[in-house]
Protein backbone atom coordinates (compact mmCIF):
# COMPACT_ATOMS: atom_id res chain seq x y z
CA UNK A 1 0.00 0.00 0.00
CA UNK A 2 0.71 3.84 -0.81
CA UNK A 3 1.14 6.30 0.71
CA UNK A 4 1.01 5.14 4.41
CA UNK A 5 4.03 5.86 6.96
CA UNK A 6 6.40 3.32 8.39
CA UNK A 7 5.10 3.07 11.82
CA UNK A 8 1.62 3.54 12.79
CA UNK A 9 -0.94 3.11 15.26
CA UNK A 10 -2.60 -0.78 15.70
CA UNK A 11 -5.84 -0.41 13.64
CA UNK A 12 -5.20 2.23 11.21
CA UNK A 13 -4.53 1.00 7.61
CA UNK A 14 -6.14 3.20 4.55
CA UNK A 15 -3.58 5.65 3.06
CA UNK A 16 -2.87 9.24 3.72
CA UNK A 17 -4.85 11.32 2.07
CA UNK A 18 -2.78 14.23 0.17
CA UNK A 19 -3.56 17.32 0.86
CA UNK A 20 -2.31 21.09 0.85
CA UNK A 21 -2.00 22.97 4.10
CA UNK A 22 -4.72 25.20 3.23
CA UNK A 23 -6.99 21.99 3.26
CA UNK A 24 -6.38 21.00 6.95
CA UNK A 25 -5.43 24.29 8.78
CA UNK A 26 -8.09 26.57 9.92
CA UNK A 27 -7.75 30.12 10.39
CA UNK A 28 -4.36 30.70 8.71
CA UNK A 29 -3.76 34.24 8.53
CA UNK A 30 -1.19 36.85 10.03
CA UNK A 31 -1.91 38.21 13.85
CA UNK A 32 -2.58 41.84 14.64
CA UNK A 33 -0.47 44.49 14.82
CA UNK A 34 0.68 45.44 18.18
CA UNK A 35 3.36 48.21 19.33
CA UNK A 36 5.89 47.77 22.24
CA UNK A 37 4.36 50.48 24.14
CA UNK A 38 1.28 47.92 24.56
CA UNK A 39 3.79 44.94 26.20
CA UNK A 40 3.99 44.93 29.49
CA UNK A 41 6.37 42.25 31.90
CA UNK A 42 2.97 41.33 33.48
CA UNK A 43 -0.87 41.72 32.16
CA UNK A 44 -3.97 40.02 31.76
CA UNK A 45 -3.46 38.49 28.51
CA UNK A 46 -0.04 36.42 27.05
CA UNK A 47 1.29 38.21 23.84
CA UNK A 48 2.68 35.99 21.14
CA UNK A 49 4.68 36.78 18.34
CA UNK A 50 6.78 34.72 15.65
CA UNK A 51 9.57 33.63 18.39
CA UNK A 52 7.13 32.64 21.05
CA UNK A 53 5.67 34.92 24.20
CA UNK A 54 6.65 38.79 24.06
CA UNK A 55 4.94 39.67 26.93
CA UNK A 56 1.26 40.80 28.05
CA UNK A 57 -0.92 43.29 27.60
CA UNK A 58 -4.56 44.11 28.50
CA UNK A 59 -6.62 42.83 25.40
CA UNK A 60 -6.71 39.50 23.09
CA UNK A 61 -6.99 38.90 19.31
CA UNK A 62 -7.65 35.35 19.71
CA UNK A 63 -9.57 32.69 22.06
CA UNK A 64 -8.88 28.91 21.65
CA UNK A 65 -6.17 26.67 20.51
CA UNK A 66 -3.59 27.87 17.88
CA UNK A 67 -0.73 26.93 15.83
CA UNK A 68 1.50 30.05 15.09
CA UNK A 69 4.15 29.49 12.34
CA UNK A 70 6.76 32.42 12.70
CA UNK A 71 6.30 34.64 10.06
CA UNK A 72 9.85 37.28 9.59
CA UNK A 73 13.34 37.04 10.25
CA UNK A 74 16.19 34.19 10.89
CA UNK A 75 13.25 32.22 13.17
CA UNK A 76 10.86 32.19 10.08
CA UNK A 77 8.94 28.67 10.08
CA UNK A 78 9.39 28.16 14.11
CA UNK A 79 5.95 26.77 15.26
CA UNK A 80 4.86 28.09 19.01
CA UNK A 81 1.82 27.18 20.60
CA UNK A 82 -1.29 29.33 22.47
CA UNK A 83 -3.73 28.71 24.12
CA UNK A 84 -6.70 30.47 25.73
CA UNK A 85 -7.51 34.26 25.59
CA UNK A 86 -4.08 35.52 23.52
CA UNK A 87 -3.07 38.58 21.60
CA UNK A 88 -1.31 37.61 18.41
CA UNK A 89 1.06 40.00 16.71
CA UNK A 90 1.86 39.83 13.03
CA UNK A 91 4.63 38.75 13.55
CA UNK A 92 2.99 35.12 13.11
CA UNK A 93 0.50 33.17 11.26
CA UNK A 94 -2.21 32.11 12.89
CA UNK A 95 -3.82 28.16 12.51
CA UNK A 96 -5.94 26.08 13.76
CA UNK A 97 -7.55 22.77 13.41
CA UNK A 98 -10.75 22.31 11.38
CA UNK A 99 -12.91 19.56 10.55
CA UNK A 100 -10.29 17.30 8.88
CA UNK A 101 -7.80 18.43 11.19
CA UNK A 102 -6.82 17.68 14.94
CA UNK A 103 -4.68 20.75 16.83
CA UNK A 104 -2.27 18.06 18.25
CA UNK A 105 -1.04 16.82 14.39
CA UNK A 106 -0.36 20.07 13.11
CA UNK A 107 1.67 21.17 15.79
CA UNK A 108 3.70 17.92 14.76
CA UNK A 109 3.42 18.52 11.05
CA UNK A 110 4.48 21.78 10.75
CA UNK A 111 7.15 21.16 12.45
CA UNK A 112 8.44 18.35 10.52
CA UNK A 113 7.65 20.38 7.71
CA UNK A 114 10.73 22.74 8.52
CA UNK A 115 8.64 25.56 7.04
CA UNK A 116 12.06 27.96 6.73
CA UNK A 117 12.32 26.62 4.15
CA UNK A 118 10.03 28.02 2.30
CA UNK A 119 11.05 31.62 3.51
CA UNK A 120 11.45 34.27 0.16
CA UNK A 121 14.12 36.18 0.91
CA UNK A 122 17.62 35.58 2.20
CA UNK A 123 18.59 39.14 3.34
CA UNK A 124 15.15 38.97 5.47
CA UNK A 125 13.23 35.94 5.25
CA UNK A 126 9.74 35.80 5.75
CA UNK A 127 7.08 33.56 4.66
CA UNK A 128 3.80 34.30 2.10
CA UNK A 129 0.47 32.58 3.38
CA UNK A 130 -0.54 32.06 0.44
CA UNK A 131 2.51 30.40 -0.33
CA UNK A 132 2.10 28.32 2.99
CA UNK A 133 -1.19 27.62 2.23
CA UNK A 134 -0.29 25.61 -1.38
CA UNK A 135 2.27 23.43 0.68
CA UNK A 136 1.79 20.16 0.00
CA UNK A 137 1.21 17.26 2.80
CA UNK A 138 -0.18 13.62 3.42
CA UNK A 139 -2.69 13.11 6.58
CA UNK A 140 -4.78 10.41 7.91
CA UNK A 141 -7.78 10.57 9.56
CA UNK A 142 -9.27 13.01 12.25
CA UNK A 143 -9.20 10.05 14.73
CA UNK A 144 -5.68 8.92 14.01
CA UNK A 145 -4.28 12.79 13.43
CA UNK A 146 -5.63 12.84 17.31
CA UNK A 147 -3.57 9.65 18.26
CA UNK A 148 -0.46 11.16 17.04
CA UNK A 149 -1.12 14.28 18.51
CA UNK A 150 -1.52 12.52 21.80
CA UNK A 151 1.46 10.61 21.35
CA UNK A 152 3.79 13.17 20.43
CA UNK A 153 2.47 15.57 22.92
CA UNK A 154 3.03 13.22 25.71
CA UNK A 155 6.90 13.28 24.27
CA UNK A 156 7.20 16.84 24.52
CA UNK A 157 5.58 17.02 27.72
CA UNK A 158 8.93 14.98 28.84
CA UNK A 159 11.23 17.43 26.79
CA UNK A 160 9.40 20.29 28.72
CA UNK A 161 9.94 18.65 32.69
CA UNK A 162 13.77 18.24 31.67
CA UNK A 163 13.97 21.68 30.23
CA UNK A 164 12.58 22.91 33.41
CA UNK A 165 14.75 20.83 35.46
CA UNK A 166 18.13 21.90 33.37
CA UNK A 167 16.73 25.60 34.12
CA UNK A 168 16.46 25.28 37.60
CA UNK A 169 19.43 23.29 37.95
CA UNK A 170 21.61 26.03 35.86
CA UNK A 171 19.89 28.97 37.89
CA UNK A 172 21.18 27.21 41.29
CA UNK A 173 24.45 26.95 39.78
CA UNK A 174 24.58 30.53 38.71
CA UNK A 175 23.03 31.76 42.93
CA UNK A 176 25.98 29.19 43.85
CA UNK A 177 29.04 31.15 42.33
CA UNK A 178 27.44 34.20 43.70
CA UNK A 179 27.52 33.01 47.20
CA UNK A 180 30.74 30.92 47.03
CA UNK A 181 33.04 33.65 45.86
CA UNK A 182 34.00 36.64 47.53
CA UNK A 183 31.55 40.03 46.35
CA UNK A 184 32.93 43.22 45.35
CA UNK A 185 35.03 44.48 48.25
CA UNK A 186 35.03 41.50 50.15
CA UNK A 187 37.65 38.58 51.00
CA UNK A 188 35.56 36.25 52.13
CA UNK A 189 32.58 34.46 50.20
CA UNK A 190 29.08 34.73 52.01
CA UNK A 191 28.98 30.40 51.36
CA UNK A 192 31.65 28.37 52.58
CA UNK A 193 32.22 24.65 53.33
CA UNK A 194 32.46 23.75 56.83
CA UNK A 195 36.34 24.37 58.23
CA UNK A 196 37.24 27.26 55.77
CA UNK A 197 37.83 30.68 57.54
CA UNK A 198 41.16 31.99 56.21
CA UNK A 199 40.11 35.07 53.82
CA UNK A 200 40.53 35.05 50.45
CA UNK A 201 43.78 36.69 48.46
CA UNK A 202 43.63 38.51 45.55
CA UNK A 203 46.79 38.09 43.23
CA UNK A 204 47.67 39.28 39.91
CA UNK A 205 46.89 36.87 36.84
CA UNK A 206 50.49 36.68 36.12
CA UNK A 207 50.70 35.38 39.78
CA UNK A 208 48.83 32.31 38.69
CA UNK A 209 49.12 32.08 34.68
CA UNK A 210 51.81 32.15 32.53
CA UNK A 211 50.85 32.26 28.46
CA UNK A 212 52.29 29.54 26.23
CA UNK A 213 52.87 30.26 21.85
CA UNK A 214 53.77 26.66 20.57
CA UNK A 215 53.67 26.45 16.83
CA UNK A 216 54.55 24.32 14.11
CA UNK A 217 52.35 21.03 15.26
CA UNK A 218 50.99 20.80 11.64
CA UNK A 219 49.88 17.12 12.23
CA UNK A 220 47.81 17.46 15.07
CA UNK A 221 43.98 18.00 15.28
CA UNK A 222 42.03 21.64 14.61
CA UNK A 223 40.50 22.16 17.54
CA UNK A 224 37.55 24.68 18.50
CA UNK A 225 37.40 26.80 21.79
CA UNK A 226 33.49 26.14 23.29
CA UNK A 227 32.42 27.62 26.65
CA UNK A 228 30.48 24.84 27.28
CA UNK A 229 32.23 21.49 25.79
CA UNK A 230 36.15 23.22 26.59
CA UNK A 231 38.09 22.21 23.66
CA UNK A 232 36.28 20.16 20.81
CA UNK A 233 37.31 19.22 17.38
CA UNK A 234 36.01 21.03 14.54
CA UNK A 235 34.83 17.98 12.71
CA UNK A 236 32.44 16.88 15.95
CA UNK A 237 30.89 20.42 15.22
CA UNK A 238 30.41 20.25 11.36
CA UNK A 239 33.37 22.74 10.52
CA UNK A 240 35.82 20.71 7.87
CA UNK A 241 38.88 22.84 8.46
CA UNK A 242 41.82 21.97 5.81
CA UNK A 243 44.85 23.74 6.55
CA UNK A 244 47.51 24.60 4.07
CA UNK A 245 51.48 24.23 5.54
CA UNK A 246 51.06 27.73 5.62
CA UNK A 247 48.38 28.03 7.68
CA UNK A 248 49.35 25.31 9.92
CA UNK A 249 52.36 26.68 11.43
CA UNK A 250 50.54 29.63 12.60
CA UNK A 251 48.41 27.58 15.25
CA UNK A 252 49.21 26.82 18.44
CA UNK A 253 49.36 23.92 20.09
CA UNK A 254 47.28 23.13 22.79
CA UNK A 255 47.72 20.88 25.58
CA UNK A 256 45.35 18.99 28.10
CA UNK A 257 45.43 20.98 31.42
CA UNK A 258 45.42 23.92 29.57
CA UNK A 259 42.59 27.53 29.13
CA UNK A 260 42.09 29.19 25.87
CA UNK A 261 40.40 32.31 25.85
CA UNK A 262 40.35 35.50 23.17
CA UNK A 263 41.24 38.18 24.47
CA UNK A 264 40.47 40.43 21.69
CA UNK A 265 36.72 39.68 20.46
CA UNK A 266 36.61 38.19 23.83
CA UNK A 267 32.48 37.33 24.62
CA UNK A 268 32.46 36.00 27.92
CA UNK A 269 34.06 32.43 29.30
CA UNK A 270 36.66 30.57 27.97
CA UNK A 271 37.86 27.08 27.11
CA UNK A 272 39.53 24.26 29.29
CA UNK A 273 41.15 21.39 27.11
CA UNK A 274 41.24 17.88 27.82
CA UNK A 275 42.63 17.15 24.76
CA UNK A 276 45.87 17.91 22.66
CA UNK A 277 45.53 19.75 19.27
CA UNK A 278 46.27 23.13 17.67
CA UNK A 279 44.24 26.23 17.45
CA UNK A 280 43.83 29.63 15.80
CA UNK A 281 46.69 31.80 16.55
CA UNK A 282 43.91 34.68 17.33
CA UNK A 283 43.67 32.79 20.71
CA UNK A 284 46.01 33.20 24.12
CA UNK A 285 46.41 29.47 25.58
CA UNK A 286 47.19 30.14 29.76
CA UNK A 287 48.91 27.61 31.84
CA UNK A 288 49.46 27.42 35.52
CA UNK A 289 52.72 28.86 36.78
CA UNK A 290 52.77 26.11 39.33
CA UNK A 291 51.07 23.49 38.66
CA UNK A 292 50.56 21.86 41.85
CA UNK A 293 49.70 25.03 43.76
CA UNK A 294 47.08 24.95 41.15
CA UNK A 295 42.84 23.13 41.18
CA UNK A 296 41.83 23.48 37.49
CA UNK A 297 38.36 22.33 38.78
CA UNK A 298 38.05 25.53 40.69
CA UNK A 299 39.81 28.01 38.00
CA UNK A 300 37.68 27.50 35.75
CA UNK A 301 35.04 28.10 37.26
CA UNK A 302 36.75 31.60 38.11
CA UNK A 303 37.44 32.57 34.19
CA UNK A 304 33.66 31.77 33.43
CA UNK A 305 31.90 33.43 36.54
CA UNK A 306 30.51 36.82 35.29
CA UNK A 307 33.16 39.08 37.81
CA UNK A 308 36.08 38.04 35.88
CA UNK A 309 33.87 38.70 32.40
CA UNK A 310 33.57 42.53 33.52
CA UNK A 311 36.87 42.37 34.80
CA UNK A 312 38.19 40.98 31.06
CA UNK A 313 35.98 43.23 29.61
CA UNK A 314 36.92 46.54 31.12
CA UNK A 315 40.85 45.62 30.23
CA UNK A 316 39.03 44.72 26.31
CA UNK A 317 36.72 47.89 26.03
CA UNK A 318 40.46 50.07 27.24
CA UNK A 319 41.70 49.09 23.54
CA UNK A 320 41.28 51.56 20.72
CA UNK A 321 43.16 50.79 18.41
CA UNK A 322 41.86 47.56 17.13
CA UNK A 323 44.50 45.52 18.50
CA UNK A 324 44.82 42.39 20.73
CA UNK A 325 45.54 42.83 23.97
CA UNK A 326 48.47 41.39 24.96
CA UNK A 327 48.61 39.18 28.35
CA UNK A 328 50.47 42.15 29.74
CA UNK A 329 47.49 43.69 29.70
CA UNK A 330 45.59 40.43 31.12
CA UNK A 331 48.05 40.28 33.90
CA UNK A 332 47.02 43.57 35.47
CA UNK A 333 43.43 41.80 36.35
CA UNK A 334 43.24 40.72 40.39
CA UNK A 335 41.67 37.35 40.30
CA UNK A 336 40.34 35.81 43.86
CA UNK A 337 42.59 33.09 45.71
CA UNK A 338 41.74 30.60 48.31
CA UNK A 339 43.81 27.78 49.95
CA UNK A 340 44.80 24.95 47.55
CA UNK A 341 41.96 22.84 50.07
CA UNK A 342 39.19 25.19 49.23
CA UNK A 343 40.28 24.93 45.95
CA UNK A 344 39.67 21.39 45.86
CA UNK A 345 36.24 21.84 47.55
CA UNK A 346 34.67 24.53 45.20
CA UNK A 347 36.44 22.78 42.25
CA UNK A 348 34.89 19.28 43.18
CA UNK A 349 31.10 20.91 44.06
CA UNK A 350 30.60 22.36 40.67
CA UNK A 351 32.22 19.65 38.87
CA UNK A 352 29.75 17.22 40.70
CA UNK A 353 27.27 20.11 39.31
CA UNK A 354 28.10 20.00 36.38
CA UNK A 355 27.88 16.34 36.23
CA UNK A 356 24.03 16.95 36.76
CA UNK A 357 23.49 19.39 34.88
CA UNK A 358 25.14 17.59 31.85
CA UNK A 359 23.26 14.36 32.98
CA UNK A 360 19.40 16.13 32.29
CA UNK A 361 21.05 18.00 29.25
CA UNK A 362 21.95 14.22 27.85
CA UNK A 363 18.32 13.22 28.22
CA UNK A 364 17.24 16.23 26.31
CA UNK A 365 19.16 15.46 23.26
CA UNK A 366 18.46 12.30 23.83
CA UNK A 367 14.40 12.52 23.53
CA UNK A 368 15.09 15.23 20.95
CA UNK A 369 16.69 12.52 19.13
CA UNK A 370 14.25 9.90 19.48
CA UNK A 371 10.96 12.76 18.97
CA UNK A 372 12.78 13.12 15.01
CA UNK A 373 13.47 9.39 14.39
CA UNK A 374 9.34 9.17 15.55
CA UNK A 375 8.52 12.13 12.96
CA UNK A 376 10.48 10.79 10.11
CA UNK A 377 8.39 7.65 10.65
CA UNK A 378 4.98 8.04 11.56
CA UNK A 379 4.29 10.61 8.76
CA UNK A 380 4.52 10.42 5.00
Amino acid sequence: MTNVPEIRFKGFTDAWEQRTLGDVCGNFRSGNSITADNIYEVGEYPVYGGNGLRGYTDSYTHEGDFVLIGRQGALCGNINIAKGKVYISEHAVVVSENELSDIGYLVQLLTKLQLNRFSESSAQPGLSVDKLKKIDSSSPTKEEQARIGVFFRTLDNTIAIYKRKLYGLRELKKAYLQQMFPQEGEVVPRLRFEGFTEPWELRGADEVFCTVSDKGHSRLPVLSASQEHGMILRNEIGIDIKLDSTNATTYKRVLPGQFVIHLRSFQGGLAYSNIEGITSPAYTILDFIEKDKQVPDFWIDVLRSVKFIKMLESVTYGIRDGRSISFNDFSILKLPYPSHNEQEAIGKFFRSLDGNIGEVQSKIDAFAKLKSAYLQKMFV
